[in-house]
């Protein structure tokens, strides 16, 4: 199929648009923290439910050392930590400047992929990933932040935070996904022997959801996210984040990066604040203006030139 790796790219942004949403909800009513606990869990519920309908276990049957090694990693780096980090700051700093800061993930992917994989990019692909992060970037620096801004909620929450705080989350969330897709990439091309998307993204949940389930218990946070399990609003949410995240979306995102350069994936799947903009205005009933829109149309001019290359 023509453009396989572009289509899954950007269907990856449309899905984390609608977790942005869902998963900035439920974390305002039981925290980053154990959102990241649950979807990771449930993630995995549903990846194995799949995997045995379709192949009959979800564990893929000739996975390799190598290949479990590198997929480990990306599920620990990109989805127990940068994840965590990136729940914690769109409490924190609201879905609008945390998709900016995970902007900066092609950028950080694109040098990262060059001096890991050997990833060059063509002229073609370079300006497209930088008109269409310009793009990205002019949607979401529309608005003015102040230094104390933070997301709606109460003084004991615990995502509350400051500004900078936020920041530099969202900047740590961008890198762990950046990491994340490389070594993924690594685990299902370069690690001797070819496997799908689908089972690598199980793996990466399965030690993802190993590695942030062991913190809740060293932290002594267990109860916390037990808890939170109780809590049928959030959990609501939490679930329907659960399907178009951590399983349409990231099983898309590898499927994305494992048939185009690990830079180019990563740019379409920033295409996530265009693609939240009728999000916004359809649940949070804001306002979108003549310039959000110029920025989207530039966006997906820098999403065109990426096909043309």
């Amino acid at each position: 199929m023509p453009y396989v790796g572009e289509i899954a790219g950007l269907s990856t942004a449309l899905f984390w648009a609608m977790t942005f949403i869902l998963f900035s909800e439920a974390g305002k009513r039981i925290g980053s923290f154990a959102v990241n606990c649950i979807r990771l869990l449930l993630a995995v519920i549903i990846y194995s439910i799949v995997l045995t309908i379709l192949d009959g276990t979800p564990w893929p049957e000739d996975l390799n050392t190598e290949q479990l090694t590198w997929l480990g990693l990306s599920g620990l780096i990109g989805l127990s930590i940068g994840d965590g980090l990136g729940f914690k700051a769109l409490v924190m700093i609201g879905p609008r400047l945390t998709t900016l800061l995970y902007s900066t993930a092609p950028i950080m992917a694109t040098i990262i992929a060059w001096v890991f994989l050997g990833e060059k990019l063509g002229s073609w692909d370079l300006l497209g990933i930088a008109v269409a992060i310009g793009g990205v970037s002019w949607v979401v620096m529309e608005r003015q932040y102040s230094t104390g801004q933070t997301s709606a909620v109460t003084d004991d929450h615990p995502d509350k935070g400051s500004l900078t705080k936020g920041i530099l989350l969202g900047l740590g969330a961008a890198l762990g996904q950046a990491v994340g897709l490389v070594l993924a990439k690594q685990g299902m091309v370069h690690s001797g022997g070819d496997l799908s998307p689908m089972s690598a993204s199980f793996i990466r949940m399965l030690v993802g959801l190993g590695g942030i389930w062991l913190l809740a218990i060293i932290r002594g946070q267990l109860p916390l996210v037990i808890r939170a399990l109780k809590n049928r609003p959030a959990m609501t949410f939490c679930t329907g984040g659960a399907i178009v995240g951590p399983f349409l979306g990231v099983w898309l995102s590898l499927v994305a990066v494992k048939y185009i350069a690990t830079g180019v994936a990563a740019t379409l799947n920033s295409m996530t604040p265009i693609a939240v903009l009728p999000l916004l205005i359809w649940y949070y009933r804001e306002e979108v203006s003549l310039r959000a829109w110029l920025g989207a149309i530039l966006a997906v001019a820098g999403v065109t030139l990426i096909f043309l290359g």
